[in-house]
């Protein structure tokens, strides 16, 4: 499976009114984007995944992640097979680890060893009957561990929250050949007080997290930088500003040696709204990145 262009990466889409959110998957498609991308909150995961392929016809759809605490090998893999066959491969199994606090929440001691657990669930996704193949799953990676298990054992990885230093650090892990497919937050927004107001405090609830704090300590940032949301780090992470704006850093991620970048839009809305004006806007970016045009 090959994942190119540009993408979305949305919770509402999992979450909202099934109607709408197939109408809005299929605008995205006529927009140019290529993929979309949506996070695993222990619900109906492969419900949705088939709601959205249904309202498509060419483009990918991917979890973005699944988590692997709230499945066996055995039923992610036989969702797979179905969706797979229903669907002409167009479903792509992103997996993850998920975190600690987040785990532990509803199951204290239960987060433990997260590398030998995904490798435990990659050894079920193998042997099950009928498997996932290596080339159609992914993973969460941040590290350079996980990194390495994706580049051996997955067709590439998913990094979320990240910088373009991130991924061109992802590419020199992998190797040519692998997908690197980069989440990237954006703000369409006219001043930076705008954009402040819209993703500090979300920006502040990630970064609470140990993995995703690690992953931005090993890109240089300090821990004061964390504690205090400075603006370098926000800068970094966030990509806000007009259409040209976040177009320079989608560029940046390319160059950097992704092949695939999702869009997240952070609206004053919430995270729960669809913010189909900003996928409008930011269309021109997708359609420019359509496969078989030069990016």
């Amino acid at each position: 499976m090959g994942l190119s262009g540009v993408g979305v990466w949305s919770i509402p889409l999992a979450s909202a009114d099934p109607a709408e959110a197939a109408e809005a998957a299929a605008e995205l498609e006529e927009l140019g984007y290529t993929g979309i991308w949506f996070p695993d909150g222990g619900g109906p995961v492969f419900d949705t995944a088939d709601r959205l392929l249904a309202a498509t016809r060419e483009m990918t759809v991917a979890t973005g992640v699944l988590s692997l605490w709230n499945h066996t090998p055995a039923e992610t893999a036989a969702a797979y097979s179905s969706l797979s066959a229903t669907h002409g491969g167009r479903f792509l199994l992103g997996i993850g680890v998920s975190h600690g606090p987040v785990v532990d929440a509803s199951q204290p001691g239960r987060y433990r060893r997260p590398l030998a657990a995904m490798e435990s669930f990659l050894d079920g996704l193998d042997t099950a009957d009928p498997p996932v193949p290596t080339d159609a799953r992914v993973l969460a990676a941040l590290g350079p561990k996980m990194q390495a298990l994706a580049a051996k054992r997955a067709r590439g990885a998913h990094p979320y929250l990240v910088t373009p230093e991130h991924t061109r650090r992802t590419r020199e892990a992998l190797g040519e050949g692998a997908l690197v497919l980069v989440e990237q937050t954006v703000i369409l927004c006219a001043d930076v007080d705008e954009a402040r107001a819209i993703g500090t405090d979300w920006l502040r609830g990630y970064l609470a997290l140990p993995n995703y704090a690690g992953s931005v300590q090993r890109l240089g940032f300090s821990a004061e930088d964390i504690a205090g949301i400075s603006d370098r780090l926000f800068d970094a992470l966030i990509a806000w500003g007009d259409e040209e704006a976040i177009k320079r850093r989608v560029d940046e991620h390319f160059a950097a040696g992704a092949d695939h970048v999702c869009l997240q839009v952070l609206a004053s809305g919430g995270l729960r709204a669809f913010p189909r004006e900003q996928w409008r806007r930011l269309g021109f970016i997708a359609d420019g990145l359509r496969p078989g045009r030069a990016k």
